[in-house]
């Protein structure tokens, strides 16, 4: 899938692609998964043993393989580049024949791609292929289900960095499988004004934010400059500030409509708080141009994914 821009009228967010990830940081969160199931790593006791101990009392290096991976439940793909690399990880790059691809919708028994390869290979790597994509094809299809609500509407859906610590790149690449939009990979790359900003410096005033807008400004003229309101009489102070984004937080949909009305076109708007697949449908039609949610990744439930062994 690839990196799709979002319309010119309004600050710079994005759909990464896969050519987006970093491929050495891919290959260092396979080698701890690797070494999780192979040496105990995370523990204190050191393994008595190591490796694969069943599969290597059983099955002898020389027996071929054949198995399909199937999806148990209709979803969204995500994850099946990782494949080759995982399989590198344990020795074999080769045998992975994809019949999809990522950001795919397949439904239950649909066969997701195929497997031929050393038996003893693809039992030892099995369950570390399974956690990646059952985990970030779960997000792109938890991920489906807002999209689906705001189709028809201008506002788009966002992720946040309520992200898993070290999976940020692929669960915000699973956001966008999904058909959501990733917003703020980090810290670095826009300034983004929250309450707790303001507690820190004990004011949370409208002229506070407003003073903060142009100090912001000043210091990263380069970068979006994006505020948090939590209040309608905050709004005047904070346009005349001229930022990029303001996020109007915990907002229920009749203040939205005002805060809307008052910004008039001169920032874009986000909504974001409490907005769930249940109450997002009083939402999708207000005028907002974002709706950030962190539940895209944290309230997401893995899909089942089968790997099904093949006959010879």
């Amino acid at each position: 899938m690839k990196s799709k821009p979002i319309p010119s009228r309004l600050p710079r967010c994005e759909q990464i692609s896969w050519s987006d990830l970093d491929p050495s940081a891919l290959r260092t969160l396979i080698s701890l998964a690797r070494r999780e199931d192979l040496t105990g790593s995370g523990f204190r006791r050191r393994a008595a043993h190591r490796g694969d101990v069943t599969t290597r009392s059983l099955i002898a290096p020389s027996v071929a393989g054949r198995a399909r991976l199937i999806a148990r439940q209709p979803m969204v793909l995500c994850g099946l580049p990782l494949i080759p690399a995982i399989l590198d990880a344990y020795g074999h790059r080769e045998g992975f024949h994809p019949v999809h691809q990522d950001a795919d919708t397949v439904g239950a028994g649909e066969t997701i791609g195929s497997f031929e390869l050393p038996a003893a290979r693809l039992l030892t790597a099995e369950r570390v292929i399974l956690n990646f994509l059952q985990r970030l094809s779960g997000i792109a299809t938890h991920t489906a289900r807002f999209v689906e609500i705001l189709a028809g509407s201008a506002t788009r859906i966002l992720d946040t960095r309520k992200t898993t610590p070290g999976y940020r790149a692929l669960e915000k690449y699973a956001v966008a499988c999904g058909g959501g939009w990733n917003h703020r990979l980090g810290l670095y790359d826009r300034v983004m004004i929250k309450d707790n900003h303001l507690a820190a410096r004990d004011s949370g005033s409208g002229q506070a934010l407003h003073d903060a807008v142009l100090k912001a400004r000043r210091r990263n003229p380069r970068l979006l400059v994006e505020v948090e309101v939590d209040a309608l009489e905050q709004l005047a102070a904070v346009i005349e500030a001229g930022p990029d984004i303001i996020l109007l937080d915990n907002f229920k949909p009749a203040r939205i409509r005002q805060a809307v009305r008052l910004i008039a076109g001169r920032a874009a708007v986000e909504a974001s708080g409490g907005i769930t697949l249940e109450n997002l449908p009083g939402f999708a039609r207000l005028g907002l141009d974002f709706i950030s949610c962190g539940a895209l990744v944290h309230q997401s439930q893995w899909v089942d994914i089968g790997l099904d062994w093949m006959n010879p």
